[in-house]
């Protein structure tokens, strides 16, 4: 049977309207989401989640670039890593040399012989971009700028950032002082393992020689941002305007990498639009283990005929929003086992998977150690198990 239009009353036919409006509002709603994406303004970004190394976002992200007073990260990695091994300590007298107090550009104007503790040269580093400072501390830590130059590229081929060249601890402009937005990511997240550098990245304002100079975070970020933690912030002729951000909101942290970008202004625009995205489209996920689905191996040759598995699952994992119940595991395992076993063995695989893309593993281990079977030890247990009776 069929109606005409003209023939259903103005209110049933308004009524129809909205609903059909509302449901291409929602169609059209749901489509944005699966779509949404961003765009920055600067040549070249990165966006991470540091605890898995995720990469969320990327333009030219291996873009070889300039990154002015970025190369500090890792001259502070190197400074932090010489604190943790007791090589040196944040009480510890600095006195400049000349050639630290001869750096130009950004600076706290040191004098040659000037002393100051390790402390302050850090937070000079961090909050001012002190490049009088960074080269005190460098050759504090390894005797000379070159030394330490040298174990900062050793470094960066550690972390594989395949892209970077340091020829300077400051980032001062220089022939062949290059990276690329991914590796600052690297070596930004090697930083950030060290949780004491946040002490001095949250810093807006401060102090030093006793109140004469003052310190102002070159990092705007700290002050108009929601969890905002650091990271740091580098401008020259050849690099542009850089940055590298780091936030946290609940369980999600996040790297925001901006090179080259036009102006101060567009830098920090471009972070916060970075950083906006990743915790406005993913959450981190607790993952859940059931303890049922370990199964013994069997073990051959041993004082028992198998052994107990088990997984140490630790850590988070980085889903998108509204995808957390389309994660699955499963166990890849071997069928069995030569003894002797030790204890803490690896036998197999934990893998998360959403669809069909890992997202996270962990190692299946033994839970004891199984001997192999030997006639003493057989003799052993007989001779036990006979007293006993």
């Amino acid at each position: 049977m069929y109606y005409s239009l003209r023939k259903l009353p103005y209110k049933i036919i308004l009524s129809l309207l909205i609903i059909f409006s509302f449901a291409l509002l929602s169609c059209i709603n749901v489509y944005a989401n699966e779509e949404e994406n961003i765009e920055i303004s600067a040549p070249a970004g990165v966006l991470m989640e540091p605890t898995t190394g995720k990469i969320i976002y990327e333009k030219n992200s291996h873009e070889v670039r300039c990154c002015a007073s970025i190369t500090k990260v890792m001259t502070m990695v190197l400074v932090m890593e010489a604190i943790d091994s007791g090589k040196i300590k944040l009480t510890d007298t600095v006195s400049a040399s000349e050639h630290a107090a001869s750096m130009g550009g950004s600076d706290i104007w040191l004098k040659p012989g000037e002393t100051m503790t390790v402390d302050e040269l850090i937070k000079a580093t961090i909050v001012a971009s002190a490049n009088d400072a960074a080269v005190a501390l460098a050759e504090y830590v390894s005797g000379s700028e070159e030394v330490f130059v040298s174990q900062m590229n050793k470094k960066a081929k550690e972390l594989s950032m395949s892209e970077t060249v340091f020829k300077n601890c400051n980032g001062l402009d220089e022939d062949g002082h290059v990276t690329s937005a991914y590796d600052v990511a690297l070596m930004s997240r090697e930083l950030i393992k060290h949780e004491k550098i946040f002490e001095y990245t949250s810093i807006w304002m401060d102090y030093l020689r006793d109140g004469k100079t003052q310190l102002v975070n070159t990092n705007k970020l700290l002050k108009s941002y929601k969890g905002i933690t650091g990271l740091k912030t580098g401008t020259t002729s050849q690099a542009g305007s850089c940055i590298t951000a780091t936030a946290t909101r609940e369980k999600l942290s996040l790297i925001a990498v901006v090179l080259g970008g036009a102006d101060g202004k567009e830098r920090f625009r471009d972070a916060a639009s970075l950083l906006d995205f990743g915790f406005a489209n993913y959450n981190m996920l607790e993952p859940l283990i059931d303890e049922s689905i370990f199964e013994p191996v069997k073990v051959i040759n041993g004082m028992k005929s198998s052994v107990n598995t088990t997984a140490k699952v630790t850590g988070n994992i980085l889903v998108p929003k509204g995808k957390e119940h389309s994660i699955d595991n499963s166990i890849e395992m071997i069928s069995e086992v030569k003894a002797p076993v030790k204890q803490g063995q690896v036998l197999g695989r934990l893998l998360y998977k959403m669809n069909d893309e890992i997202v996270a593993e962990y190692d299946v281990t033994t839970t004891e150690e199984i001997e192999e079977i030997n006639f003493p030890t057989v003799f052993s247990e007989l001779m036990g198990k006979f007293f006993k009776i």
